[in-house]
């Protein structure tokens, strides 16, 4: 069963939650109801939470591969948290004006995160692919 991966789902739901609030507050403070009104912090947020839309999926995705295919519960409990943490920084720093560093960490991280999982991916499927006594449907050659 791939709990691990349920229970790193619904984080990261409740993350994306926490995103969209924080765009909310800052609609009703700014008093905007379509588009970022010409708000630049809202504005920041809104891509703030679309960067986390464009990134979180695929990323969840490789997670419960990964976690289906046997790969270790450690690993897995460490990219989660790790992933978790870049997308909390990410937004943090997107709230200043210029450059902060939570923003450069959050994505630096980000994407070390989706290479580490991807190269252990590509690994995996490799491997998987030359096990002569799988079906083929699972990557087998039988």
């Amino acid at each position: 069963m791939p709990t691990i991966s349920l229970i790193f789902a619904a984080a990261a739901v409740l993350l994306n939650i926490w995103l969209g609030i924080r765009c909310g507050q800052r609609r009703t403070s700014a008093k905007v109801s379509h588009g970022d009104g010409g708000d630049a912090l809202l504005a920041r947020r809104m891509r703030a939470q679309l960067n986390y839309a464009e990134n979180a999926p695929l990323t969840l995705l490789l997670f419960l591969l990964l976690e289906v295919t046997g790969a270790s519960a450690t690993f897995l409990w460490v990219m989660a948290g790790a992933f978790l943490l870049a997308r909390i920084l990410h937004p943090i720093g997107m709230d200043a004006e210029k450059g902060h560093p939570a923003r450069a960490a959050g994505m630096m991280l980000t994407l070390l995160i989706q290479v580490i999982l991807a190269g252990y991916a590509l690994y995996t499927g490799w491997q998987l692919l030359h096990i002569a006594d799988l079906p083929a449907s699972v990557g087998g050659t039988a």
